[in-house]
């Protein structure tokens, strides 16, 4: 069986990258992948150093049975894009920042975590710090859309077979 690792990418890793962190993990636990599937976030800035996700992440993030409670910000570091095999960031602007810093050899593992995603049609995960509600449920289901449409094409190339 071959192992896979992802890191998910966000600004500050207390918004949008814990809460993908979070649900992929959950959903990765739930087919019993747990062993092979490595799973981790970051920032592109240290913000937020070794801060748990924003309260409100983590509110919206258990009402649909996630926990993010142990999980903490951290920026991602250069042996990052040697140890992962996928580096998913959020939006354009977290796009441009890790490749900037990602050697040659590993820039075909950083991609947006929207490209993964089945049923909505988004370029970025939206950032949600200075919005309400409504806008940390829409983080919620691009997420989940998208962390659907990895772990299909995770089953489909049988890495975890």
């Amino acid at each position: 069986m071959n192992t896979v690792s992802v890191l998910f990418v966000c600004m500050g890793n207390i918004c949008r990258s814990p809460t993908a962190h979070g649900v992929f993990r959950h959903k990765v636990g739930l087919r019993g992948w747990s062993d092979a599937v490595a799973v981790d976030s970051a920032g592109t800035h240290n913000y937020h150093p070794d801060s748990p996700p924003d309260e409100r992440s983590q509110a919206h993030a258990a009402k649909r049975g996630y926990d993010l409670s142990d999980l903490r910000a951290r920026q991602i570091q250069a042996a990052d894009f040697e140890a992962f095999d996928l580096i998913l960031v959020m939006d354009q602007d977290n796009l441009a920042l890790v490749r900037e810093q990602c050697p040659e050899p590993h820039l075909h593992k950083v991609r947006r975590l929207t490209e993964f995603c089945l049923q909505f049609d988004s370029p970025v995960v939206p950032d949600p710090y200075y919005g309400g509600a409504k806008d940390f449920e829409q983080v919620l289901d691009l997420v989940e859309d998208a962390c659907d449409g990895l772990l299909q094409q995770l089953s489909r190339q049988e890495q975890l077979q």
